[in-house]
């Protein structure tokens, strides 16, 4: 499966100075085979919305995406101990 994926560049700078991940970097996370897509309920108000959990190196990136048509467009990424927490509770995957 191929996936396109969109973002807004100033936000990218923005994640970039606040998280250090690029959004292109983000990307990565959809292709572990073991990532874990959810719903996130609090910021779905105006389209729904998801985090994706997946490992990326030698750690768990959350990517925050919404759909636009076939495109998957990142809102935010970066590496959270939530996240973490979550992917190796819901997949089984541990370090």
């Amino acid at each position: 499966m191929w996936a396109s994926f969109d973002w807004d560049p100033s936000k990218d700078a923005e994640n970039q100075r606040k998280h250090g991940v690029s959004f292109k970097e983000a990307q990565a996370a959809f292709l572990d085979p073991n990532r874990v897509i959810a719903r996130d309920a609090q910021h779905s108000q105006t389209e729904p919305r998801f985090y994706c959990f997946g490992r990326v190196s030698d750690g768990v990136m959350t990517v925050r995406f919404t759909y636009r048509g076939a495109v998957i467009r990142i809102i935010g990424a970066g590496y959270w101990r939530r996240g973490t927490k979550l992917y190796e509770a819901h997949s089984q995957v541990h370090r």
